[in-house]
C-alpha cells in the first residue's frame, strides 16, 4: 500500500515529511516540482505540495470583453496565467506520483480555500473522486502525527462545496461587473480598467457613506469651563458637570458667578474599583486591527507575516474567527515550552504557579480551529516585523490566563460658589494581566492627590474653551475591518485583500482612510444605474448561503442560480446604459488623476501648475504649459510618489513623498540643486570629479563613471544608460550614512 499527501504548500510538505518519516525524509526532484518519501510504520508515503491554488476559473469560450459570462470551469492555473509557469512542475509532480499510489490524503490547510484546493487536486491532477483528510492547527510534530493517525474517511465535503460556490459567485461578480464598468468607459471612446465585486461594492459604500456624512457635517459651537488649581502644591485639573454648553447666555452666567473665586470647596469624594478583565485570545481580525493600532502593519501584511509563522510551526493557523482557546491544546506544556526563550521564562513560571490555567476565552468560534496560539516551538531567526507579530501573540497568549487588573476611578466635586467642577483620576491598583501583555497596554493613568472632603484646592484660573463639534472619524485600516466582519462582509481570510483592492484602484488612500474622487464618483454611478450591487443585504444574504452550504441545508445549484438570474436582469439594464455611465465615470477618472498628479506651481513660468507625467524612461514632472514652458524634473524609477502640501525651506520648491517598500516614507524636495541635498564633505569630492582629479571605472563595462543628481543627491553613475545601469554613491556620501548609523548604535548603548 502506498499513499500520496498533498500540503498546501512547500514548507508543509517539509514539516509532514520530518513529522511522519520513522528515519530521515528523503527528498526527491521531479518534473519542476519535488517530494519527499518517507517509511512510516513500513509504509511508503510519498509527501508533496500544491503551491497554493494549481487550478482557477475560466471561461470555457473566451470572446472578448463580452458579458455576462456563467459559461466557465477549472483549469490549471499555468494555462491563463505566464507568470504562473512553474505550476506546471507540480500539477506533473502530483500526476506523476497519483499513478504509483492507491490511497490519498488532503492535508492542505483547514478551511474553505485549502478545501477546495486539494478537492481540486484529487479530481484533476489525481483523478479520484474523494480522499482522506487530515485536519490540524499547527504545524508542529505531535500535531501532525496525531492529524494523520486521526484523520477523517473523506473530504470535508461541505467545506468543498462552500468554497467552490465562493469562488463562482466572485467570479460571476467581479468579472461581469468589472468588465460592465470597463466596456462602459470604452464607449466613450477611452480605456480604463475598472474593478467591482460582490464585496467590493458594499464596502466602498460603507467609506464614501461615511465621506458623505463628513462633507455633510455642519459643526455646532459649544464651550467648556475650566479650573485649574492646586492642592498642597499638587495640581488640581477640572471641569464645569454641565460638560459641552451650546447655549452662550449659560457659558457667561456660569462664568460671571466664580468670576475672581480664589477657593474651591472638596464637596465630595467618590471612589470606585472595578476588575478589567483580561484580553480574548487572538483571532485573525484581532491580530490584524491589532497589529495595525502598535505598529501601524497593514491587515494584508499581517495575515502574510502570521502565515509565515504559521509555516515556521511557531504559531498556530491564523485564518480564524474564533477567540476561544481549547484546554486539550495543553497549556501547561506551552508554557513550558515557550519559558525556553529568556524573554518568557520568567513570565511563564508565573502563569505555571497557578493551580489551573483557564484563559478568558470570548464568544466568538470557528468549526474549523481554535484562536491564534505559540506552539512553544522556538522559532528560528526571525525578521524585524515577524518578531513583532510573534512577540505580539505570545504576549496576548499569556494574558489571557493572568487574573483581572484592578483599575480604580476617583471623582471629586470642587464647589466654587455653588457651581460644580468635576476632577476625575483614573489609575491601575494591581496591574496583574497588564505585566504579561506588556507593552502592548494602552491605558491613560491620571493620577489625582489624596484629596480630602471638606478641605479647599486653590484656584488659579477658571477659563472658557471655545469648541465646536466634530464630524464623525474616518475608518482606518483597523476599524473598518472590523465594521466588515460586524456587517458579515466577506470573510476572515478575504476582507485584507478586499480593502487593498480598493486602494490599488484609486477608489480610496491615506492613513484615515479618505474616498477619492473616483471612488466616490464609481459609487455614485452604482448606486444610480446598479444598486443592489452596493447593497450588503444581497453580499450577507450569500455569507449566509455558503453557511448553509457547509451544513448541507443547501445546495450549490440553487445558490449560483438565484446569483445568474440577478446578474442576468442587472447587467441587462446596464448595457443600456452602457455611455451615460461611462462619460461619468470618465470624468470622475480624469479629476482624481489631476488632483493626484499636481505636484506645485510652476517655479519657473509661475503661470502652470506642475505635473506627474510618465514618459518612455519612468516618471518624471512637467509644468502643464509645455511647450511654451518646458521645465521639467527628474523622479525616482522606483517606489510610489504622492503629492504633498510642503514647500522646500531651503529653495521653495514643491515636496513629494517618496515611499519604498520595508523603508520609512521620505519627504524630498523636487530641486535636484537644491543646496539642502549636499554636505561640505560631497561638496569638496564634487568638485575633484568634475576637475578630473578622481576617476572611477565602471566594473560593469568599463567606461569612466559620471556625475549625476537625483531629488536624493549627486551620485556616480555609468554613461552606459539604460544598457548600462551602475550605479555608486559618492564616498563622502557613504561615509556620512557610516557616521549616522554609528551614532544611532552608539545612543542604542
Amino acid at each position: 500500500m502506498t499513499e500520496l499527501i498533498i500540503t498546501e504548500k512547500p514548507s508543509s510538505a517539509r514539516k509532514v515529511a520530518a513529522a511522519l518519516a520513522d528515519k530521515a525524509p528523503v527528498q526527491k526532484k521531479s518534473k519542476g516540482g519535488s517530494y519527499f518519501e518517507v517509511i512510516h510504520n513500513k509504509k511508503v508515503i510519498y509527501i508533496t505540495s500544491a503551491v497554493g491554488h494549481l487550478y482557477g476559473l475560466v471561461e470555457k469560450d473566451k470572446k472578448g470583453w463580452t458579458y455576462p459570462v456563467f459559461d466557465i470551469k477549472w483549469d490549471a492555473s499555468y494555462k491563463s496565467h505566464k507568470d504562473l509557469k512553474y505550476v506546471k512542475g507540480y500539477i506533473d509532480t502530483i500526476s506523476t506520483l497519483a499513478k504509483k499510489c492507491d490511497e490519498f490524503t488532503v492535508a492542505c490547510d483547514y478551511d474553505v480555500e485549502g478545501e477546495v484546493i486539494g478537492y481540486n487536486v484529487v479530481r484533476y491532477a489525481c483523478k479520484k473522486k474523494d480522499a482522506n483528510r487530515m485536519k490540524f492547527s499547527t504545524l508542529t510534530k505531535g500535531d501532525l502525527v496525531k492529524s494523520y493517525e486521526n484523520k477523517l474517511k473523506h473530504l470535508d465535503w461541505g467545506q468543498a462545496f462552500a468554497g467552490e460556490t465562493r469562488h463562482y459567485l466572485d467570479w460571476y461578480y467581479g468579472i461581469n461587473l468589472s468588465r460592465a464598468l470597463t466596456a462602459a468607459v470604452k464607449s466613450t471612446g477611452a480605456f480604463k480598467v475598472m474593478s467591482a465585486g460582490r464585496v467590493q461594492g458594499p464596502a466602498l459604500k460603507l467609506l464614501v457613506d461615511r465621506e458623505r456624512e463628513i462633507q455633510a457635517f455642519v459643526s455646532e459651537p459649544f464651550w467648556l469651563i475650566k479650573l485649574e488649581g492646586d492642592y498642597k502644591k499638587s495640581k488640581v485639573e477640572a471641569s464645569h458637570n454641565k460638560d459641552k454648553i451650546f447655549d452662550k447666555k449659560v457659558m457667561e452666567k456660569i462664568l460671571k458667578v466664580v468670576k475672581g473665586e480664589k477657593e474651591a470647596k472638596i464637596a465630595k469624594i467618590k471612589r470606585t474599583k472595578r476588575n478589567q478583565a483580561p484580553p480574548f485570545p487572538f483571532n485573525l481580525i484581532n491580530l490584524q486591527s491589532e497589529s495595525y493600532n502598535l505598529f501601524r502593519i497593514t491587515p494584508k501584511e499581517t495575515l502574510a507575516l502570521a502565515q509565515t509563522l504559521y509555516l515556521a510551526g511557531v504559531t498556530s493557523y491564523p485564518r480564524t474567527s474564533s477567540q476561544q482557546l481549547d484546554p486539550k491544546l495543553g497549556f501547561k506544556k506551552i508554557l513550558t515550552d515557550l519559558s525556553k526563550q529568556p524573554q518568557y521564562d520568567g513570565l511563564c513560571k508565573d502563569l505555571l504557579k497557578k493551580g489551573t490555567l483557564k484563559p478568558n476565552n470570548g464568544k466568538k468560534t470557528d468549526p474549523a480551529h481554535p484562536a491564534i496560539y505559540p506552539t512553544g516551538q522556538v522559532p528560528g531567526e526571525l525578521k524585524d516585523r515577524e518578531k513583532k507579530i510573534y512577540d505580539l501573540i505570545v504576549k496576548r497568549f499569556m494574558a489571557t490566563f493572568a487574573e483581572p487588573a484592578v483599575r480604580e476611578t476617583m471623582e471629586v466635586s470642587l464647589d466654587v460658589k455653588a457651581e460644580i467642577f468635576i476632577a476625575k483620576g483614573t489609575r491601575t491598583v494591581e496591574e496583574n494581566w497588564h505585566v504579561f501583555y506588556k507593552p502592548y497596554v494602552k491605558l491613560e493613568e491620571i493620577t489625582l492627590p489624596d484629596l480630602k472632603e471638606g478641605e479647599i484646592v486653590n484656584v488659579k484660573k477658571i477659563f472658557k474653551e471655545d469648541k465646536e463639534t466634530q464630524p464623525p472619524k474616518r475608518f482606518n485600516q483597523s476599524s473598518i475591518l472590523k465594521e466588515l466582519e460586524k456587517r458579515n462582509l466577506g470573510t476572515k481570510a478575504t476582507r485584507a485583500d478586499i480593502l487593498d483592492r480598493l486602494f490599488q484602484r484609486g477608489y480610496v488612500e491615506g492613513v484615515q482612510i479618505h474616498v477619492t474622487k473616483h471612488g466616490m464618483e464609481t459609487l455614485t454611478v452604482l448606486e444610480k444605474y446598479a444598486p443592489t450591487i452596493v447593497d450588503e443585504k444581497l453580499t450577507a444574504d450569500f455569507e449566509a448561503d455558503m453557511v448553509k452550504i457547509r451544513e448541507g441545508k443547501e445546495k450549490q445549484e440553487n445558490v449560483l442560480e438565484k446569483a445568474k438570474k440577478f446578474l442576468t436582469k442587472l447587467l441587462a439594464d446596464f448595457k443600456k446604459k452602457e455611455k451615460v455611465i461611462g462619460k461619468e465615470i470618465l470624468a470622475s477618472v480624469r479629476e482624481t488623476e489631476d488632483i493626484q498628479n499636481f505636484i506645485g506651481k510652476c517655479t519657473e513660468c509661475k503661470e502652470g501648475r506642475l505635473m506627474m507625467r510618465r514618459g518612455k524612461f519612468g516618471k518624471f514632472i512637467a509644468c502643464d504649459k509645455y511647450p511654451e514652458c518646458k521645465k521639467t524634473f527628474n523622479l525616482p524609477n522606483t517606489g510610489l510618489i504622492k503629492n504633498t502640501d510642503k514647500v522646500c525651506e531651503v529653495c521653495g520648491h514643491p515636496m513629494i513623498l517618496v515611499i519604498n517598500k520595508g523603508k520609512r516614507p521620505l519627504d524630498v524636495c523636487i530641486n535636484q540643486d537644491c543646496k539642502s541635498k549636499t554636505s561640505d564633505e560631497e561638496k569638496k569630492e564634487i568638485e575633484k570629479i568634475e576637475q578630473k582629479k578622481i576617476e572611477k571605472k565602471c566594473p560593469k563595462c568599463g567606461k569612466d563613471l559620471i556625475l549625476r543628481k537625483s531629488v536624493y543627491g549627486s551620485f556616480l553613475a555609468c554613461p552606459g544608460y539604460p544598457k548600462c545601469k551602475y550605479t555608486e554613491s559618492l564616498e563622502s556620501n557613504d561615509k556620512f550614512k557610516k557616521d549616522v548609523k554609528k551614532d544611532k548604535e552608539e545612543k542604542k548603548k
